[in-house]
């Protein structure tokens, strides 16, 4: 059973969702790709000190190094684009830079431009997207899109929209046949390219999934392996077999019930699902 510390669980306040009902079912390949590569996302709004120790440069004291990453905030904006990790930082400055003057809260907010990309895998373009510099940065250290998408992980990119890409392009290289099917020249050539990043279907088609968006799917195939069908329907169905056979007595005086005359088989629909007053 999890140990509380501080209030919260051990291993996170919400990890008992996946201990019972569908949660317990969700496949290991979606918390493979929910996992954290490192214990830090890369710094960007920071440069960490490298080295265990350092001088002080006014007391010339040996110091131990203290990297302290900056808390930054990712709002509900950012998972719809590519803001490379970049996000909104709290905090406070002295007014005109004068050490004299009182401090002020200040919110930092990352500059963002909008630009469109062109995917060779999913050979359509993108956009337009939000992005910040330190995405378009990060594109080009990756040598273009999808090696950006595919290279870095999820902790980085820190949003949504990147995650559904990254699965898209990964069911697209593991489905080779959907891949330029009038150009096989073309199909090859990426195949080549992006051979390290394949990964088998069962596995890409978990990747990204949010918590609900993977209970909707175990939901999915479960419903398709054992389809379950409402006893309304089930008894609907009866009924109006019965009354074609007429083997149901009804008020009223008796109508020959074919295929030409729904009106009647219309008339005990919706008296049988006639909503109540009240209701």
């Amino acid at each position: 059973m999890a140990t509380k510390v501080g209030g919260l669980y051990k291993f996170g306040s919400k990890a008992h969702r996946y201990k019972q009902g569908l949660g317990a079912r969700i496949p290991e390949a979606w918390h493979k790709w929910r996992k954290y590569t490192k214990p830090l996302p890369k710094p960007v709004h920071w440069l960490p000190e490298q080295g265990k120790y350092k001088i002080h440069p006014k007391s010339g004291e040996r110091v131990l190094v203290q990297n302290v990453p900056i808390k930054v905030t990712y709002p509900k904006e950012s998972q719809s684009a590519l803001w490379g990790g970049e996000g909104i930082i709290e905090g406070y400055k002295k007014k005109n830079d004068n050490k004299l003057k009182p401090r002020y809260h200040k919110v930092w907010k990352p500059q963002l431009f909008e630009r469109s990309f062109y995917s060779d895998i999913l050979d359509r373009t993108i956009g337009p997207i939000a992005v910040t510099r330190s995405t378009l940065n990060q594109i080009d250290e990756c040598y273009g899109f999808d090696f950006y998408i595919l290279k870095t992980p999820r902790e980085d990119l820190q949003s949504q929209l990147a995650m559904d890409l990254k699965r898209h392009m990964l069911l697209a290289l593991a489905r080779k046949d959907t891949l330029y099917p009038e150009d096989s020249e073309k199909r090859e050539k990426i195949c080549k390219r992006y051979q390290a990043f394949v990964i088998p279907e069962e596995e890409a088609e978990w990747v990204g999934l949010t918590h609900a968006e993977a209970i909707k799917k175990v939901r999915k195939i479960e419903q398709e392996k054992n389809p379950i069908r409402p006893l309304v329907d089930v008894y609907t169905e009866e009924l109006i077999a019965k009354l074609r056979d007429q083997s149901f007595d009804l008020e009223g005086p008796d109508v020959e019930l074919d295929e030409d005359t729904p009106s009647r088989l219309d008339s005990v629909r919706k008296w049988l699902f006639k909503k109540k007053p009240g209701d």
